[in-house]
């Protein structure tokens, strides 16, 4: 119960940190947070920002499940929100990252959510290859 409780605030106090985030008017400094939201919660930008979907469900592996759905949750929020601040191909790129991220949350998660089928709903409306 412990261990699920962290999991809830860490992933809130992310979602927070996200929102300050996108409130930013400079693309720059958006990015640059993004590069530290990543850091700072899931793992190091360089490897998450280019990785395989797969390659990312591998190396969250190793945590346990309910920690792993949490960073998991997290890596699709910021490929989502990160998919704004480019164009295509990378935008695209990046919104199938998600996509994948989401559906694998709704099918291993546990928990339905609202706005996790709206934005997986936004990102099929943009017909981007998933």
């Amino acid at each position: 119960m412990l261990e699920r409780d962290y999991t809830m605030r860490l992933i809130q106090e992310f979602m927070a940190a996200l929102e300050r985030m996108l409130e930013k008017p400079e693309i720059e400094a958006k990015r640059r947070e993004i590069q530290t939201l990543y850091d700072k919660y899931v793992g190091p930008y360089a490897f998450y920002h280019t990785a395989t979907v797969d390659e990312a469900l591998d190396a969250l592996a190793g945590t346990d499940e309910e920690h792993r759905i949490g960073k998991i949750e997290m890596l699709a929020e910021l490929c989502y929100s990160e998919a704004r601040m480019f164009s295509k191909p990378e935008s695209d790129m990046l919104l199938d990252k998600a996509y994948k991220l989401f559906d694998y949350l709704e099918h291993n998660s546990g928990t339905f959510s609202f706005d996790r089928r709206n934005k997986m709903n936004f990102i099929m409306s943009k017909k981007v290859s998933v």
